[in-house]
């Protein structure tokens, strides 16, 4: 009997043995994970999965990390580690990556952490300080926290990991940029030619302006546009333009705006008069790209002074310049002229010219992270069909019906736009010469009329000309001479959560931002339900706002919010209208284009020896000849394709006082995010969204907050007072029934 149950353990043993080897193996091969986060902030995003799931060449990822690295830091290498292995799990074949040891403790004789920073450093990879606080000291090391990524012959950088916050953005967007290259560089019909700009006549005046090196800028060159064509499958061209020795390559410079110098006859040096040219022209069929080479800072006391770039990175400076040059990027249009707030790249240093507090060049950097921008000229140039997307940055000048016509039929051809307006255009007297108003102090407005808002109205919506103000907005704090407190700015709402719609996945991050000097905007029901136009309110001020109409005065000293309650209420200042639009032109006349005509002389008639006549017949056949036969035909789109208009009431929004081109606050997640979805990049939207960087308190009434102040200074004591009692008194309870059945 004893036997068989020993046996009959053992057999048990060996099957409960079996099933644990069989669920590891299943744990195994049916592996799973499952993130209970709110935004899945540990789970990639289907952009991603799709992106590293269609490699067709291998990508490496080089993570060059320091070890045992103070907080917050270490968790951003286990948040780097987690994200990788994300990535590998749904990436194909061609994905790898791999932490390489950069850490070098003192008295390390390893070699191989120091080879590994040398490898670090030629991929462009470099420390940074990091503080710690040690034993209750704060120190300061240096530390490895960058990757490089390698796809082909590509590699792009991402050279400084100091946080978690949209990191899996910028690897996706990193690694998809890498495909668009290898596949645009891979298609190219023909090659793109790098020209050195270099006047042999500067070898002269180069000890004069300290620049000892400007021999060895040709072969350094040369080097990196050879070891830079390895990486572009030969698609690169190098040639070297002296127009000392070739002046008709110097006339054909101009159009390039390369550098020019010159410099009087120096007697004393036996130098004489001359002038030379420095630079970097690429070319790629209509397109051009003019690199500087030499920087011109003017410093007071001191002089002017001559720096050349730093030619280690010029390797890297023409990599960044080919990628405009062949569009790897989608493009994104900007409107430009008619007064509307610049969109550009800002003026370098070496020109001298202050940063424009009206421009948009933060909008442009973050814009430029994953789009072309292309200005576009209505004026000069139609819209191309190549944009799915065209920002309008609050135009203040008239438009033609002409130019209005191109902005409708791109919409109609299912593209979106992007609309910033003002519904004034604010006038300055002390900066306009001789302009007298009224004797007036502060700044004058005057509504805008450009002709864009009759077509925005037949589409279905209407801005109202008048600015809103809010109770709940931005506090400027008031220096200690003047007072001191705070100043509240009624005309910058503060736009809280519960005014924002979460109804699209990229908006429900965005708990809270700023706005400034925006109106009121209404929609037309009667054109909306026509066309089954879809329209969602993005943004709107809170309940205390009110409207400031007719004499525009924004100075904060004299505005004060109105006593009747009725005039209070939240208004709309963004819209996203979505559907199939129908064309402002259908049953009217399609408009030309208004050519320029010259002005002819007052006095036509000559002195009778018919030259009035002569000359009109020379200009009659100096225009080029049509036959009357022929005649021209415009296609015109009466019903439109599904398209988005996004109109936001303020250019305030866009400009550099607000957004921040590290793309940081609320208020960068929002236009980027808009950006993307109007160029049908949802999926990017979200995924920059996924990590919440500004999450503020709901608000509640007043008599909320007094209960739960009240509940935690008084409530929660007496609970636990009430809880003591209870167990005070079960024990006592207890200790009776024990005495009772002890008692017989």
């Amino acid at each position: 009997m004893n036997g068989a149950r020993s046996s009959n353990r053992y057999i048990k043993f060996f099957i409960y043995l079996i099933v644990v080897v069989l669920v590891n193996m299943a744990g195994i091969t049916l592996f799973f994970r499952l993130d209970l986060t709110r935004n899945r902030i540990y789970s990639i995003s289907e952009t991603s999965r799709t992106v590293v799931s269609t490699l067709s060449e291998p990508l490496t990822i080089n993570v060059f990390f320091s070890r045992n690295l103070p907080a917050p830091h270490n968790n951003t290498e286990r948040y780097l580690h987690d994200l990788l292995e994300e990535y590998a799990n749904y990436a194909n074949r061609h994905f790898n990556y791999r932490f390489y040891d950069v850490s070098v403790e003192s008295g390390d004789t390893r070699s191989g952490a120091k080879q590994n920073q040398d490898l670090a450093r030629n991929y462009g990879v470099f420390p940074v300080q990091i503080q710690a606080v040690e034993k209750d000291e704060i120190k300061f090391q240096k530390a490895y926290m960058g990757l490089v990524l390698i796809h082909g012959d590509m590699i792009e950088r991402i050279p400084t990991i100091t946080g978690t916050d949209g990191l899996e953005y910028r690897l996706t967007t990193a690694i998809q940029k890498l495909n668009n290259k290898v596949s645009a560089l891979l298609n190219l019909k023909e090659k793109i030619k790098i020209h050195l700009v270099l006047s042999s006549s500067l070898q002269k005046v180069a000890p004069l302006m300290n620049l000892e090196n400007l021999e060895r800028i040709p072969q350094q060159v040369e080097d990196a546009v050879a070891g830079l064509n390895d990486k572009a499958y030969g698609k690169l061209e190098y040639l070297f333009l002296d127009p000392t020795r070739d002046p008709e390559s110097a006339a054909a410079l101009k159009p390039y705006n390369i550098m020019t110098l010159q410099w009087p006859e120096m007697a004393e040096k036996k130098i004489q008069a001359g002038s030379g040219s420095i630079g970097l022209l690429m070319l790629y069929g209509d397109k051009a790209v003019s690199v500087p080479l030499l920087r011109v800072i003017r410093i007071p006391i001191i002089g002017t002074q001559y720096e050349l770039t730093d030619m280690a990175r010029i390797e890297e400076i023409l990599d960044g310049h080919i990628e405009s040059l062949i569009d790897i990027n989608e493009n994104v249009g900007v409107l430009a002229g008619f007064g509307s707030v610049p969109v550009s790249p800002p003026p370098p240093p070496s020109m001298g010219m202050p940063q424009d507090p009206n421009s948009a060049t933060s909008l442009y950097a973050l814009i430029s992270q994953n789009y072309t921008v292309k200005n576009i000229a209505l004026k000069d140039e139609p819209l191309p069909n190549s944009l799915n997307c065209l920002i309008i940055p609050g135009p203040k000048e008239k438009m033609t019906d002409y130019e209005l016509f191109q902005i409708d039929q791109f919409l109609m051809k299912g593209k979106n736009l992007a609309v910033f307006m003002d519904a004034f255009n604010e006038i300055n007297p002390q900066n306009q010469q001789g302009l007298r108003l009224m004797n007036q102090q502060g700044p004058v407005y005057i509504p805008v009329d450009t002709g864009l808002e009759k077509l925005l109205e037949h589409y279905g919506v209407r801005m109202s000309p008048s600015y809103i103000l809010d109770e709940n907005c931005f506090k400027q704090k008031v220096p200690a001479q003047f007072g001191g407190g705070e100043q509240p700015i009624y005309f910058a709402p503060m736009i809280k959560n519960k005014n924002i719609t979460n109804e699209f996945e990229f908006m429900r991050t965005i708990k809270g931002l700023v706005a400034v000097k925006t109106s009121p905007l209404s929609l037309i029901d009667d054109r909306l339900n026509a066309n089954g136009i879809k329209a969602t309110r993005l943004l709107a001020t809170s309940e205390k706002s009110w409207e400031m109409k007719g004499r525009i005065n924004l100075n904060p000293m004299f505005l004060q919010p109105p006593s009747a309650e009725d005039e209070l209420q939240s208004f709309p200042i963004a819209y996203l209208l979505e559907g199939n639009f129908s064309s402002y032109f259908e049953g009217r006349s399609i408009p030309e284009k208004e050519m320029d005509t010259p002005a002819q002389p007052e006095n036509t008639e000559g002195t009778g020896d018919g030259s009035g006549e002569a000359s009109a017949e020379g200009d009659k056949e100096r225009q080029p000849k049509t036959d009357a036969r022929i005649e021209g035909s415009q296609d015109f789109i009466a019903k439109g394709k599904p398209g988005k208009i996004l109109l936001i009431s303020s250019t305030e929004m866009i400009k550099d006082n607000i957004l921040d081109s590290e793309g940081r606050s609320p208020n960068d997640m929002l236009v980027m995010n808009l950006v993307d979805y109007l160029n049908n990049r949802e999926g990017l939207a979200a995924m920059r969204s996924k990590e919440q960087r500004f999450n503020p308190l709901n608000d509640v009434g007043v008599g909320l907050r007094t209960f739960v102040k009240s509940f935690n200074i008084v409530g929660l004591p007496v609970l636990v007072a009430i809880f003591g009692l209870f167990v005070l008194l079960r024990r006592h309870a207890r200790k009776r029934r024990i005495q009772a059945m002890f008692q017989y």
